[in-house]
């Protein structure tokens, strides 16, 4: 069977009932159909404080103040977050470094570890905290988009979901029409979110300096030492910081990946945990801790009390901050989902570029779909707890593959090679927050496993039963063609 597109195909191979899929062969062979090394060290410093400082820093604090109930241990679990992320930070340099592989934790996991767990990695990801993250960025920028407009009283839920998906797809449009403006854009976000928790922290330290801070007098009363309320609080507080090992997905568009990996994480760490701590403190000193309690958007309370008649530029700064940083999230999480596919654990037709804009398309506008799908709940802080107690569990296998790859292949080339402590103490700590959760939410992590654990009849269905009936092979024949044809989407061509 052969195809043929005058426009921009020269030559089409037959697709075949096995999956095969439809090769374009462009004219110009120094522009082949695969991905482009477009991405320098600020474009890598972008991504990661573009998808850091996103949505979690104006909705997370009120989250983990709820949680262990004094203003002492929030900043406390605060900093060490940071300081956990940073040591995650250093095992992946070792990682992306080593195992130079877009895909990030699942190329990681499929290296280490072989095939089931990548694709129940992979499969968790695209079910779970991926398109939730999508979601509760998207309401985010809704949020606070409306706020404004619906001042004390309830933002109408049905306004906020529909605001947010008309923000998925116009993200996704960008990403799909190309790397370079969606990095240029990303770019732009980066400062102007920077500028935004700059703004709070500059007028919440004013704020403090001029005597107002009596939430500080007392910062361990009413402490809840719970260890489950605790571990609880950090999850909030980690996924304010989810994301720091999102430029491992892009490894193979990132120039010089064994200078600039390292060097973009070792710049955005630090100064994110700094950020952090210090927007925590701003809000602190102008917001009690039950006034942050009872706030349905941090940032616009704040910016009520403080700010006067510019109390509007908040919530435009913050929708701006988490827009930029969704932007990023769809941008990196769009190529794992294509590396799997690539590796023949997704559909093939998911691992398809566009043939003129070398973006993963196919893959963008499956994770536009699921993400929209996650809309339908309001309940961001279960959403929150379910996809960072699973994402969790797979970054602590991913670092453990530092351990196990250190023993399978101890000849390895490793650019980088930190200390064996360090992946140590970020397994052991991982999986203490993995393993106490169990009984103060135990719904929410009994529901993440099952859903993990339905990956594995569609990995034995999908990917090992190899002689499936003629009838659906057919029918994924057809659906890849269709696929194609409204991409413009082909098979990545790779170098001999």
């Amino acid at each position: 069977m052969s195809i043929k597109d005058r426009d921009n195909m020269q030559e089409l191979e037959s697709i075949n009932l096995s999956g095969s899929i439809i090769q374009f062969d462009k004219d110009d062979t120094t522009n082949k159909v695969q991905m482009k090394k477009q991405l320098g060290l600020l474009e890598g410093v972008a991504i990661i404080l573009g998808i850091i400082l996103g949505s979690g820093i104006f909705i997370s604090p009120k989250e983990v103040i709820e949680e262990v109930g004094s203003v002492g241990l929030s900043l406390i679990i605060w900093v060490l977050c940071g300081l956990l992320s940073m040591i995650g930070a250093l095992c992946y340099t070792e990682l992306g470094t080593s195992i130079p592989r877009s895909g990030g934790d699942y190329a990681y996991i499929y290296e280490a570890f072989g095939d089931l767990p990548a694709f129940l990695y992979l499969w968790a990801a695209n079910i779970i905290f991926v398109p939730t993250t999508n979601a509760i960025m998207a309401l985010t920028v809704a949020k606070y988009v409306l706020e404004p407009f619906f001042h004390n009283c309830i933002v109408p839920a049905d306004a906020e979901k529909l605001i947010a998906a008309v923000v998925i797809c116009f993200l996704t449009f960008i990403n799909c029409y190309g790397v370079k403006e969606t990095t240029k854009m990303q770019n732009f976000f980066m400062f102007a979110k920077i500028a935004a928790v700059a703004l709070i922290i500059i007028s919440g330290l004013i704020w403090l300096f001029m005597g107002n801070y009596s939430s500080f007098q007392e910062p361990f009363k009413n402490t809840n030492s719970d260890p489950g309320k605790v571990a609880i609080g950090f999850y909030l507080g980690i996924f304010s910081y989810s994301g720091w090992n999102y430029l491992n997905f892009m490894t193979e568009e990132l120039r010089n990946p064994y200078v600039n990996l390292p060097r973009a994480i070792y710049i955005s760490l630090p100064l994110v945990t700094l950020i952090y701590v210090l927007t925590n403190v701003a809000y602190l000193a102008v917001l009690s801790p039950y006034a942050m309690s009872q706030s349905n958007a941090i940032a616009v309370t704040f910016g009520d009390k403080i700010l006067g008649v510019m109390a509007w530029i908040l919530p435009v700064m913050v929708s701006v901050s988490a827009f930029g940083g969704l932007s990023v999230h769809i941008m990196t999480s769009s190529r794992m989902c294509f590396v799997g596919a690539r590796n023949g654990h997704f559909p093939s037709m998911l691992s398809h570029i566009n043939v003129n804009k070398y973006t993963p398309t196919p893959a963008l506008v499956f994770m536009c779909i699921l993400s929209l799908l996650m809309l339908s709940t309001n309940k961001l802080d279960v959403l929150i707890t379910y996809c960072t107690i699973v994402e969790s569990f797979f970054i602590m296998l991913s670092v453990a593959g530092v351990l196990w790859l250190r023993h399978k292949r101890p000849n390895m080339t490793r650019p980088i090679k930190v200390p064996l402590w360090i992946p140590i103490v970020f397994v052991i700590i991982c999986a203490f927050l993995v393993i106490v959760p169990c009984y103060e939410r135990p719904f929410e992590v009994g529901m993440g496993l099952v859903i993990t654990l339905t990956g594995v009849p569609a990995y034995l269905l999908g990917v090992c039963w190899k002689k499936k009936p003629i009838g659906f092979q057919k029918f994924n024949m057809k659906l890849t063609h269709t696929i194609q044809k409204l991409f413009m989407s082909a098979r990545e061509e790779h170098d001999d």
